[in-house]
């Protein structure tokens, strides 16, 4: 067994778990936290992102002891405190935009850190130039490709996506 410290959420927890331990199941498994759902178990379906430091990633594919001592948010940690829900989890009741719910958690957790990577400046496959990007449909859809939704509530997504966006632009 191996002993980290790993911040969820806001709140430092401390883990004794094997090495070969997915964030998913140590998130899941050992603190209790069912937003992250285990879909593909295979990083093809992102109903498991989550964001490390900020950055989305596939949770299934990360070993927790890779994020000793970083800062881990999933769904349940997205709203801000007393602050409420998130302006993109409005957004998607708004919008329509789940079905099951099974992907929604990651998908929100993706929209979110798909936005701060657009207002980075980050390129996509779709991006032409490394300018001031157009935040098209194309260009969402390509930046949320990692996300699948069986139920098929992408024009949910979408419109969604595209709302919080027109909401933060400057």
């Amino acid at each position: 067994m191996t002993e980290i410290r790993i911040r969820v959420n806001g709140v430092t927890r401390t883990l004794d778990i094997e090495p070969w331990v997915s964030l998913l199941d140590a998130l899941r498994d050992h603190l209790a936290l069912t937003g992250p759902k285990k879909g593909c178990d295979q990083g093809a379906c992102g109903a498991c992102t989550v964001l490390a430091d900020g950055v989305r990633i596939n949770a299934c594919l990360a070993l927790a002891v890779q994020y000793a001592d970083k800062e881990i948010t999933t769904i349940e940690g997205i709203a801000k405190g007393e602050e409420g829900t998130h302006p993109m989890q409005e957004a998607f009741v708004r919008h329509d935009g789940f079905q099951c719910g099974y992907c929604t958690s990651g998908q929100i957790c993706s929209a979110v850190a798909m936005l701060t990577e657009y207002a980075a400046g980050m390129p996509s496959a779709v991006t032409p130039t490394t300018e001031r990007i157009e935040l098209t449909d194309d260009e969402i859809r390509e930046r949320m490709s990692g996300n699948l939704c069986r139920c098929g509530a992408y024009n949910g997504i979408l419109d969604a996506i595209r709302d919080v966006a027109t909401q933060e632009a400057p």
